[in-house]
């Protein structure tokens, strides 16, 4: 049983296809062509980025002023 059942014209599953296609990785020489559901699905694209705030607050550079002894 195939994760997607979904078939092309020759009957072949989505899935298969996909699995085909990235064994072809691995063939020096070789450029497998992924659209973009198949790259996702291989998952090309896993986001692990840091959020705005996080990549803010790992700022050494700011200073907040309002810690800053203004007597030195």
């Amino acid at each position: 049983m195939t994760q997607n059942t979904t078939t092309n014209i020759n009957g072949v599953s989505e899935h298969d296809v996909l699995l085909e296609k990235l064994k072809d990785v691995g063939t020096p020489g070789f450029q497998a062509e992924f659209d973009p559901d198949e790259a996702e699905r291989a998952g090309a694209f896993y986001e692990d980025a840091l959020s705005e705030q996080d990549a803010l607050d790992s700022d050494l550079d700011s200073v907040d002023i309002s810690k800053v002894d203004k007597h030195e």
